[in-house]
């Protein structure tokens, strides 16, 4: 329903945006010489409307193509940023209601002293951004300075500016205050200002229900491949929390190496789920205590092609039952079960092998103690070339070393 009414709304404003230009040119066509006031305007209408357009689709584009990998503090950003472009504000604030505290707090701003946005707490009602909030109306105050109302910003400066607060509401729920301050080359908002600004609103409203829709459906996700790994590790014992280790190093190490933001979530998935395949494997193979037989070996070597079985109807895993499929191609083209090589073996199963290989290293297995850091790092760099990527494996070692610290952009 919400995907629906914002496509409405983009078409719509396509629509109005064509007629508004056939307007335009018919007036040029019949009184080229004629009213050249009323020709300027217009000219300024439709560039305040191209504006706007401009605006709502970059915010519809963030909610509907972006909304898995853009942060909701850059979408915020983005919202006071088109809002005070739009319409020449200087300055402007985004307030977000944080429902346990029972307060609005600056969550985006352009302009706005660090001071001020790190002290801002604002009550429902009280305030002008409190009563926009609590009232669901649009409030301009024209002089800040002489309003006792006006609790919002505790700076010297933004007090001088009027301003306006605008409610974001979405169901007629208000969730957050959009303040924008008056240009001193303007006296008012416009009439133009206030309607542009209302459907600026009322698409960020749709946009940040879409973002959290996608971080609902996300969170889904995640929890069903955990529950998935959990049974993984259960099957196979022996290794404890093998692929919740795995999921960790995993997507440190993609973001290392910089794979893409969408495909971190891929590789950390496919470091939970690339065992999944030993689920059709016999149990009494997988806890033998001794060597296995070539038979039992082959039958080992079908859990990939079982686990991307598994994970392939499902069609957001897609991208991971591709990864789970080629955890256990060697580098050198030696592995299986296509016997694919160097990069023809995707980024994230050449990222899972290598920490795959250090887990059952380091692991006790029914046959052996683990290994020493030392022995394993020693065996991780003689693979190189040949089992695993030269290049994931000088940054995992340059991680493992580092103690994995966290990832900073």
């Amino acid at each position: 329903m919400i995907y629906l009414l914002s496509l409405v709304i983009i078409i719509l404003l396509f629509a109005v945006g064509s007629l508004l230009r056939k307007v335009y040119q018919l007036r040029l066509e019949k009184a080229p010489a004629e009213a050249e006031g009323r020709d300027n305007s217009l000219k300024t209408t439709w560039g305040k409307f191209d504006e706007l357009l401009t605006s709502l689709l970059t915010i519809h584009e963030i909610g509907i193509v972006n909304a898995g990998t853009i942060k909701k503090e850059d979408f915020y950003q983005t919202v006071v940023e088109s809002a005070c472009e739009l319409i020449n504000s200087p300055r402007g604030s985004l307030m977000i209601h944080d429902a346990q505290a029972d307060e609005l707090k600056i969550a985006a701003s352009k302009n706005i002293s660090r001071d001020v946005i790190e002290n801002t707490r604002i009550k429902p009602g009280l305030g002008i951004a409190g009563r926009a909030f609590q009232t669901g109306e649009t409030i301009f105050v024209t002089d800040p300075q002489q309003n006792n109302q006006y609790k919002d910003f505790i700076g010297k400066e933004e007090q001088k500016d009027p301003f306006i607060a605008i409610p974001l509401k979405l169901k007629d729920k208000p969730f957050g205050v959009l303040n924008l301050h008056l240009s001193r080359e303007k006296e008012s908002f416009t009439d133009y200002d206030l309607k542009f600004l209302t459907l600026l609103a009322g698409e960020t409203a749709i946009t940040l229900e879409n973002i959290k829709l996608y971080e609902s459906l996300e969170n889904f996700y995640l929890e069903m491949v955990q529950t998935l790994a959990r049974v993984i590790d259960a099957k196979d014992s022996y290794t404890g929390d093998h692929a919740g280790r795995a999921r960790q190093k995993a997507r440190r190490l993609a973001e290392e190496l910089h794979m893409p933001e969408q495909m971190l979530r891929y590789v950390e998935y496919a470091a939970l789920l690339h065992d999944i395949g030993k689920i059709g494997i016999d149990g009494a193979i997988l806890s033998k205590p001794g060597k296995l037989t070539q038979e039992e070996y082959e039958e080992i070597k079908k859990h990939p092609a079982i686990g991307y079985q598994i994970l392939s109807p499902i069609h957001f895993l897609g991208p991971v039952a591709q990864m789970v499929l080629y955890h256990q191609e060697w580098f050198n083209g030696m592995g299986y079960p296509e016997g694919l090589k160097g990069e023809e073996i995707p980024l994230g199963a050449r990222i899972v092998a290598t920490i795959d290989a250090w887990d059952a290293m380091r692991s006790d297995r029914p046959y052996r103690k683990a290994l020493s850091v030392e022995i394993a790092e020693d065996q991780l760099v003689k693979g190189s070339n040949r089992q695993f990527d030269p290049e994931v494996v000088k940054a995992f070692l340059k991680l493992e070393k580092a103690g994995w610290p966290e990832f900073e952009k």
